[in-house]
């Protein structure tokens, strides 16, 4: 098994472990609120940790059929996955706070505090760069060995 794939399937089974666990932190707000609702960013965390576990599955399949070098598909591979726990890790701190119910809009709130807009601009077109960036990487890959192989 590649380095990439390691990577991608580790990061499944973190991804769907983590959204389980928020389904019981969901849960949990559902049954202790007056109006039977998770804050918004629970339910974000909750759902968007058990699509990123199938992302990576994405990835990995990717990983394993791409022509390029372990190197080459390992951090093609991590940066996306690093991003996307990036993404889970700030939706359950927003959670957690109860401090926004959109972390996108001005100002951008953190707990008691505000974070400056170029933070997050500059963090969100790194996410982007590297999300989309990776999985064209993996992507390209797969369509060289198609083509060569």
């Amino acid at each position: 098994m590649s380095l990439a794939v390691a990577i991608a399937l580790v990061s499944c089974g973190l991804f769907f472990l983590a959204g389980l666990a928020a389904g019981v932190w969901k849960y949990r707000c559902i049954m202790t609120s007056a109006n039977a609702q998770a804050p918004v960013y629970v339910d974000v965390c909750h759902r968007s940790s058990l699509l990123y576990a199938f992302a990576c599955l994405v990835l990995a399949e990717f990983a394993k059929r791409s022509a390029w070098s372990s190197a080459v598909n390992a951090w093609a591979t991590a940066v996306p996955i690093a991003f996307f726990a990036s993404a889970v890790g700030t939706y359950a701190v927003h959670g957690a706070l109860r401090d926004t119910d959109n972390q996108l809009a001005r100002p951008h709130r953190l707990g008691g505090g505000t974070l400056p807009s170029g933070v997050v601009a500059a963090y969100m077109a790194a996410l982007i760069f590297g999300e989309i960036g990776g999985f064209l990487l993996l992507f390209a890959g797969f369509l060289r060995g198609l083509v060569v192989g």
